[in-house]
């Protein structure tokens, strides 16, 4: 029976801010290995909460308690890195006391030949001692290591040797991740680790915590990073914390139904309080002393009642309602022989592809690929460097841009909405921007004064007013809490005309889209389906001639006859089928082989290690140097094999 282990505990935690009260009596505690996600909207305190765990805040009431002699490492959504090295530098500094090691074993290998007698057996002593050191604490997979979680959070070989100094805010924040996966302390508290990462990079990112051997405490809007990584989840509201356990789906599920259960017994409880008060009133009017005294006697109750506080509703303050003004016709947009670069980066070449009346379309892709590019290019932002597009019959874009260029800086809120829809009264803007949580002087709000999240509502607020038939949407979700991302998800599901976005949000691309197209090797490979669906098929369909496959819905949406092309695509995917089987049986043998070697290895390691202790051997100054030189082989040849074994694994 697995014995639990507490690592991490949290007590009656309690902070305000002047009069405003963000967290009351929060109580949780963390298990070894346990992989926690903190949940809840904008400004419900999560980010104040792990400071308040890390120790950078401190808490008005309550303690915090991290178990003894474990470690802690926390990445701030800005995480803090020293611009003066390298990024490969940077992360091979966390390591700086194997590489300490590393050169006293070169040391002691250097002052063999020149002891004899005691001296020697006393360096051979300290050599074994330090070997043993290094290889226990992972010196000969150190560097591979490195390169391993430098590739799987999107960084390139050719970047390694980057000045920190040169890189962007995110990817700074990337090697702060890096340098503290590298780490491994006993507990890994993360606050929004998705935010500058590509897709392949989160899927990476989620398969190392998943296996992780520690605790690991996350603040993520990113519904399937928690679906996949979380066992448990720790929801604040209104101040409180409540835990769930399970992933995030789970929570969802478990969540709804203790909402309903409590409103149910909000609402009986208000039902029978209004009774009670009926009865009362109605005992009183009899004017008779019994009557009056049962009438006394209920009021008693009531009053010793402990009434209930209404359940939080789901959010239904902030209404968006997508409404196409015309139909357009049947073909929304067609690309042909499109192409786009920047210099010597060329994005994509040879473009072809139709989108339909009613498509619900989401591009994916690494980061820099060209995906907003493409989206600028079809609002005439940019030009194309070859290839042409045109609009079908009576399509009129609403364009969402993650920049918000579309807005203007110096208006107010107010004026951002009545310049551009001069019929609509002063009561009805203000009654648009409550339907954003924009209310009172919040409409007099400059737009260079307002947040990210805040800029998006009002993008889509815009968006709303356009009555477009065509939207076209880059990153509509980034800085939307959960909540705003479900209600924005219903908007588009019920929306009835034509949808093409970029996202990085899988959950939200899993419940909005109908067809992917995944920008790679400057080509869009066509889904039809959902996230979901696009995992299953993308082993697939990266057997064949990725390059090759076109993007077009007319294609793949036609009916095709059992002798022509759907026969031809059985075959294609009977030998993708066999081919990725092949594939599969060569890994897990050349795993196996690459594994039966490093045991052997390691095993006549040890056996060195164990001859150069017998004192026949200490004496013999010619036997020893022998043995050293083939440790060393031996540890050269290891580290190739840690790295083959990492790339095999993954």
């Amino acid at each position: 029976m697995d014995i639990c282990i507490m690592i991490l505990s949290c007590q009656n935690i309690s902070k305000a801010f002047i009069e405003n009260k963000v967290l009351e009596n929060v109580s949780f505690h963390i298990e070894d290995y346990e992989k926690a996600a903190i949940v809840g909207i904008n400004g419900a305190g999560k980010t104040t909460l792990l400071r308040i765990l890390v120790g950078e805040t401190e808490p008005d009431g309550g303690c915090v308690t991290l178990s003894k002699n474990r470690s802690l490492g926390y990445l701030a959504q800005d995480g803090a890195v020293n611009t003066a090295n390298t990024i490969y530098e940077e992360l091979l500094s966390v390591k700086q006391h194997l590489i300490d090691l590393e050169r006293r074993i070169r040391e002691c290998e250097k002052d063999m030949p020149s002891k004899q007698g005691a001296e020697l057996e006393a360096l051979m002593g300290q050599y074994a001692r330090l070997t043993q050191a290094f290889e226990a604490d992972g010196g000969y997979a150190c560097k591979s290591e490195i390169t391993g979680v430098l590739k799987g959070l999107g960084f390139a070989p050719e970047e390694f040797h980057k000045p920190v100094a040169a890189l962007s805010g995110g990817q700074k924040t990337r090697v702060a991740l890096s340098k503290l996966l590298l780490k491994k302390p006993d507990l890994i508290i993360l606050d929004e680790p998705t935010n500058h990462l590509d897709m392949n990079s989160i899927t990476w990112l989620e398969t190392y915590l998943m296996n992780y051997r520690g605790a690991v405490i996350v603040v993520s809007h990113d519904r399937y990073f928690l679906n996949r990584i979380a066992t448990k989840v720790i929801e604040i509201d209104q101040t409180k914390a409540t835990t769930f356990m399970g992933n995030y789906a789970d929570y969802a599920v478990k969540k709804e139904r203790l909402r309903q259960a409590a409103m149910h017994a909000y609402l009986n409880q208000q039902r029978e309080i209004r009774h009670q008060e009926a009865v009362i009133e109605k005992l009183r009017s009899f004017n008779r002393e019994k009557f009056v005294r049962r009438a006394q006697s209920r009021e008693k109750l009531l009053e010793k009642t402990e009434i209930l506080e209404k359940p939080t509703e789901v959010r239904t303050d902030m209404h968006i309602r997508l409404v196409p003004g015309k139909k357009s016709g049947n073909d929304v947009l067609i690309l042909e022989d499109l192409g786009k670069s920047f210099g010597d980066s060329l994005l994509f070449e040879h473009v072809n592809l139709e989108i339909r009346r009613g498509e619900h379309v989401a591009i994916i892709g690494d980061n820099g690929t060209g995906k907003t590019t493409l989206l600028k290019i079809l609002n005439g932002l940019l030009p194309a460097d070859q290839g042409s597009f045109r609009l079908g019959t009576n399509v009129e874009i609403g364009y969402y841009d993650q920049e918000h260029h579309v807005l203007h800086a110096e208006k107010t809120l107010f004026e951002e909405i009545s310049d551009e829809n001069p019929t609509l009264s002063n009561t009805e803007i203000r009654n648009l921007l409550a339907a954003f949580l924009f209310t009172g002087d919040d409409v007099f709000k400059r737009i260079e004064d307002l947040s990210g999240g805040e800029r998006g509502r009002v993008s889509l607020a815009k968006l709303m007013l356009g009555n477009a038939n065509f939207l076209i949407l880059d990153e509509p979700t980034n800085h939307l809490d959960i909540v705003s991302k479900e209600i924005l998800e219903d908007a588009l599901n019920r929306y009835e005309g034509t949808v093409l976005y970029v996202s990085h949000d899988r959950y939200f691309i899993n419940k909005t889209a109908g067809r992917i197209l995944e920008l790679k090797a400057k080509q869009f490979v066509n889904y039809i389906g959902n996230y979901d669906y696009y995992l299953e098929k993308q082993d697939a369909a990266s057997t064949t001639d990725a390059a090759g496959i076109q993007a077009s819905a007319f294609d793949t949406a036609m009916p095709v006859s059992a002798s022509g092309t759907a026969a031809s695509d059985g075959r294609l995917d009977w030998k993708a089928k066999k081919e990725e089987q092949a594939r599969i049986r060569k890994r897990e043998n050349d795993l196996k082989k690459c594994e039966e070697r490093i045991t052997a290895l390691e095993e006549r390691n040890a056996e060195i290690d164990m001859l150069m202790a017998a004192p026949s051997v200490a004496t013999q100054a010619a036997r020893l140097q022998e043995f050293a030189t083939e440790q060393a082989a031996i540890g050269t040849e290891l580290e190739r094999l840690y790295e083959q074994w990492a790339v095999l694994a993954e």
